[in-house]
């Protein structure tokens, strides 16, 4: 079964999230913890006139009933686009199911795994569409 595009309007979104997280890292770089990035990132978002919100809670809806104890979103962009972002050596295979697994239960399309300890930030960024 054939997948709906991403709309344009998301697509302007991906772009400048992109941009925004190599701005971040051209000026600090590897090494810092996942909340300094965090923050600037966010900076950088609302520089590129972009609304988000920060370590968003959403509840987990299991059989039928809503729990509290869910999960947080590092950063969700302009309602529609999660950013998970990461500060390690190296991404392993449960970081994606991580992110894709947040996509899936809040029906979310559109995804970035950003991992900012790496030399080239090319390197540590995924994108994924549901």
């Amino acid at each position: 079964m054939p997948f709906e595009p991403i709309p344009p309007r998301l697509e302007q979104i991906a772009t400048l999230i992109v941009a925004a997280a190599y701005a971040v890292h051209s000026t600090l770089g590897p090494g810092l913890l996942e909340s300094v990035y965090e923050v600037c990132f966010c900076h950088e978002l609302a520089k590129r006139g972009l609304r988000f919100r920060r370590q968003v809670m959403v509840p987990i809806i299991y059989d039928g009933i809503a729990f509290d104890e869910g999960f947080r979103l590092d950063v969700l962009v302009e309602e529609a686009v999660i950013c998970e972002l990461k500060a390690v050596e190296a991404l392993i295979p449960l970081h994606e199911a991580q992110l894709l697994t947040q996509m899936k239960l809040t029906g979310k399309r559109l995804g970035f795994l950003i991992n900012f300890n790496v030399p080239l930030i090319k390197q540590g960024i995924k994108r994924h569409v549901l």
